[in-house]
């Protein structure tokens, strides 16, 4: 579970994050990841939500690809920098994919990503 000042629950949040006019994003077979970065949240914690649709699977097959991909992301929080916000995406081919495969997409786009909005600012 990642602490409550780095969960992404606001809708307006998410839409920022995922179609805003600053917003970036990654993407590899498995997942995608969308970024942004405002200067009202400089100095805050960066926070992360997750996109499973029902296009990965039943409600059980939802619910692990989240728990790997928030185990994930837990252990990258001290990597990302503060006022970031980010939207990992599970496309369906998440649904067959391990935790290390997760993680092995995972890292990298992250990576991409910030080093997107680190340039942008």
């Amino acid at each position: 579970m990642l602490p409550a000042p780095n969960r992404l629950r606001q809708r307006s949040d998410f839409t920022s994050a995922v179609r805003g006019r600053s917003s970036v994003r990654a993407g590899s077979r498995l997942l995608v990841v969308h970024a942004t970065r405002t200067d009202a949240r400089a100095g805050s914690p960066p926070r992360v939500g997750f996109v499973v649709s029902k296009a990965v699977g039943g409600a059980v097959v939802r619910t692990r690809v989240k728990r790997r991909l928030r185990a994930v992301v837990a252990g990258q929080l001290a990597d990302l920098p503060a006022g970031a916000d980010l939207v990992v995406r599970a496309n369906p081919a998440a649904a067959t994919a391990t935790s290390a495969e997760l993680e092995s997409a995972l890292k990298p786009l992250l990576h991409r990503v910030i080093g997107k909005i680190e340039v942008t600012r």
